[in-house]
């Protein structure tokens, strides 16, 4: 069974490992089909998984969430989701935007409430404080039930400090900022910074945008993309192959092995990918290995 962490002062008890929504919404060029998320969702809350985070960014993701998450017990999981960041209402932070982004979410996802409620992506932290913004609406939201927790899910550590000082938030979801080529969130403070205002810390993209999953990052095309990051993750993979090693365990592992972290959210996209994850969480690693791997090096020199 995957471990529980109590989630900051939220105390939700969540699953060390959650399902991100990104994957089965078909973002990432890929074909996912609604009868993928069912299954997918299906494995993850009976593998012990009971954390789930989406957003209107995620294509598709909501809408099959929604079909996925129909008829189950809304006390056997956590759900989480955000606003800023529809198509149809761009970089909106406004009370309006934020209400219309939080009631069509609630319907596409079949859902009463949320648990946690992320603004995202916000280009300017300003609108989100602003009278009548974003935080406003969602802590009026959170008065009539309607919103359990608050958030911010993006990756300028600036305003997640400005959020967690600000006492006005929840929890933190940042991505690609902690993993086996990168530790950002922790060298530049903000996981302790996080722990030190009791606010919940989520972990996302740990595969460091599909560069870490196990295939050559040579041979890739992705967003997100940095030479630093693509360097030591090719690195990593050759690292790995010469010593026959399960890259995605030691990327998955070496996530939750930091405690101030408290979800890890993994993409997968169908049954298969998320069963590889949660197969690679029970691989034994030797301890040389995790030594050899620290000796390599790899989030040297990172930005």
């Amino acid at each position: 069974m995957i471990e529980r962490r109590k989630l900051g002062r939220t105390g939700l008890e969540v699953s060390a490992m959650g399902l991100g929504g990104a994957g089965i919404g078909g973002i990432y060029q890929n074909t996912v089909a609604d009868r993928d998320t069912v299954e997918t969702v299906e494995l993850a809350l009976t593998s012990g998984i009971n954390f789930i985070d989406t957003s209107p960014l995620y294509g598709e993701s909501e809408r099959r969430l929604g079909i996925a998450l129909r008829g189950v017990d809304r006390k056997s999981y956590y759900l989480s989701t955000k606003t800023g960041t529809h198509r149809d209402r761009w970089q909106d932070y406004s009370w309006d935007g934020t209400l219309w982004s939080v009631e069509n979410s609630l319907k596409l996802l079949g859902a009463d409430y949320f648990d946690i409620l992320l603004v995202h992506d916000p280009e300017k932290i300003e609108p989100v404080f602003a009278k009548r913004g974003a935080l406003e609406a969602l802590e009026w939201l959170r008065e009539q039930g309607v919103v359990k927790h608050i958030g911010l899910g993006q990756r300028r550590h600036d305003f997640h400090r400005q959020a967690i000082q600000s006492e006005r938030f929840d929890v933190i979801l940042t991505f690609n900022d902690y993993h086996v080529t990168r530790t950002t969130a922790l060298k530049s403070g903000l996981l302790e910074i996080a722990a030190e205002h009791n606010v919940g810390v989520l972990n996302g993209s740990p595969m460091g945008h599909g560069l870490l999953t196990g295939v050559d990052p040579r041979t890739l095309q992705t967003h997100h993309l940095i030479e630093r990051d693509a360097k030591a993750a090719a690195r990593f993979y050759d690292w790995c192959q010469d010593r026959r090693l399960n890259q995605k365990a030691l990327v998955l592992q070496s996530c939750l092995a930091q405690g101030l972290i408290h979800c890890t959210l993994t993409g997968a996209k169908n049954k298969a990918e998320l069963q590889e994850n949660l197969d690679a969480l029970e691989e034994t690693i030797p301890d040389f290995v995790w030594e050899d791997l620290k000796a390599l090096n790899l989030t040297e020199g990172q930005v």
